[in-house]
């Protein structure tokens, strides 16, 4: 019986824990229209956390344009596949020290992500240039 509780409080956490992470799938929302862009693989590698392109949602996106405006390695890189979020560490409930680029205007930006208080389903992404207070602020949805 021990076994049995131990074995279910275990599970339990591990759920907890699970749905509490930002690892998954996640739309972006485009914060300047209010459209659904794309579909953002959120995964851990080297203990920190990075994201990439996966899917499109716009029906005139073209899945083999190139980031043409982009100025580090990932010019002429197709967007697909695309690693946009890099090097994220978890510090004070929020994944920050990493950055994050705009494929579509080239730019790569600081960035703070965490998940919305009482819904792990949304994620809050700050990018931004400098100070977090200078940036702009979208929200993504986990796709189940």
């Amino acid at each position: 019986m021990k076994k049995m509780i131990l074995f279910l409080v275990f599970a339990s956490t591990f759920f907890v824990l699970k749905a509490q992470s930002p690892v998954g799938i996640w739309k972006s929302i485009d914060d300047e229209t209010g459209e659904a862009k794309s579909h953002i693989q959120l995964y851990e590698q080297d203990g920190k956390l990075m994201g990439k392109v996966v899917k499109f949602l716009k029906k005139d996106s073209d899945p083999n344009r190139v980031c043409s405006k982009c100025s580090d390695d990932r010019k002429g890189q197709k967007i697909m596949n695309m690693v946009i979020l890099r090097d994220m560490s978890l510090k004070d409930n929020f994944y920050q020290g990493g950055k994050i680029l705009d494929p579509e205007k080239g730019k790569e930006y600081s960035c703070k992500i965490w998940l919305e208080a009482g819904n792990s389903n949304v994620l809050v992404v700050r990018g931004f240039v400098g100070f977090s207070v200078l940036g702009r602020t979208q929200k993504w949805y986990r796709v189940e």
